[in-house]
């Protein structure tokens, strides 16, 4: 068996995620390599000395380029802030290694379709971390809408909210700098707008709106400095799939109560299909002639769960979904998988976003092919 070696950016939330599911997929799958976790970089040398020992690294780096030079690093899993994925993922793309990039993909349409052209032209395998397709109860969402279950679809309701930035006093961040991040659109609406295309197909068409609730936000925690806003508090837009079904999309990370609000609600002529992220491990279907919704909970029956629970209703979590989209990279990289989303598909997502900022910014509806 050959070994695979894994080189990760980053030690956040998302870099713990990656190494959570590096280590688990062994334990879980039967795997065409066998995975060494052979370097970690972070920019804070101690900081990358620190997690490269409890999470099980080789070495630490507190230079990313180096990581990317290590003979014994075959994969670059990048989870940095978003505008350092561009650079990163191009320097691994050089180098000829594989790249597994957190979303969005970038900051910018132009940053996107270069790094687009550079994995056609390196050859090698992408995969960008839309981890929420990886659920099993997804998986059977789309079987049931490509098997005709709801018939001719007809309309898509989608949202995805949180509440982390709902507090004024809630501190700038990266996240509120529209060079480095994008605001909720490209943070949390990026999955849902991948996750429409994934259900429902191609957008044609999109009209919308955006909004900047509060235009400043405390420089740091408790700080009376005040720093400028200009990134999207909220998005709603309308949409026009190829298929003919029309849509509706918001996003928001100011809605008070929610924590992982990423929803839809698909109908067609024969059917509704519902689902809720914070009830990841269930779907409700109706079918037309029956008498309420019918739940469908989440088993062994489906592929990926089955590798984690040989009982339903016991439920997979985050961490679960991030393990199996390794999976599928991993499978991937021998060959044996098509599953998840290259960076010509992330290319796809950034387009319709940019779409939706450009229906905002001009009031009117934008056909996605000028974009």
């Amino acid at each position: 068996m050959r070994e695979l070696g894994i080189g990760l950016i980053g030690t956040g939330f998302m870099g713990r995620a990656h190494a959570l599911a590096f280590r688990n997929v062994s334990a879980v799958f039967e795997l065409p390599f066998k995975l060494k976790l052979a370097a970690l970089a972070d920019a804070d040398p101690q900081r990358a000395r620190q997690c490269a020992e409890a999470w099980g690294f080789d070495s630490a780096h507190s230079d990313w380029q180096q990581l990317i030079d290590d003979p014994k690093v075959n994969l670059i899993a990048i989870t940095t802030p978003n505008h350092l994925h561009y650079p990163m993922a191009m320097a691994a793309l050089a180098a000829g290694k594989p790249v597994y990039c957190e979303k969005p993909l970038a900051v910018s349409l132009e940053q996107a379709s270069a790094m687009r052209l550079a994995a056609k032209a390196a050859g090698v395998v992408t995969r960008v971390g839309y981890n929420y397709q990886h659920n099993p109860m997804i998986g059977l969402a789309r079987e049931l809408i490509q098997n005709g279950e709801l018939g001719d679809l007809i309309s898509f309701q989608g949202e995805f909210s949180e509440d982390f930035m709902a507090d004024p006093a809630s501190p700038w961040s990266w996240r509120c700098d529209a060079a480095h991040a994008g605001g909720a659109l490209a943070d949390l609406g990026s999955h849902l707008l991948a996750m429409a295309r994934y259900l429902v197909g191609d957008v044609e068409a999109v009209c919308a709106d955006t909004q900047t609730v509060h235009p400043q936000r405390p420089a740091t925690a408790g700080s009376q400095q005040q720093r400028t806003i200009a990134v999207d508090d909220q998005v709603h837009a309308l949409l026009r799939f190829a298929n003919g079904a029309r849509g509706t999309f918001s996003s928001s990370w100011l809605k008070h109560g929610y924590k992982n609000h990423l929803s839809f609600e698909i109908s067609g002529t024969k059917g509704t299909l519902t689902f809720d992220q914070e009830r990841l491990n269930e779907l409700r279907l109706f079918r037309a002639g029956q008498e309420g919704f019918q739940r469908l909970l989440a088993g062994p029956n489906l592929p990926g769960y089955a590798a984690f629970s040989p009982a339903p209703g016991h439920q997979l979590g985050y961490n679960e979904l991030k393990t199996l989209e390794v999976h599928d990279l991993v499978m991937a990289l021998a060959g044996l998988s098509q599953g998840g989303t290259d960076f010509e598909q992330a290319w796809e997502v950034e387009r319709l976003a940019t779409a939706i900022r450009m229906a905002a910014n001009e009031s009117r509806w934008v056909r996605i092919e000028e974009v």
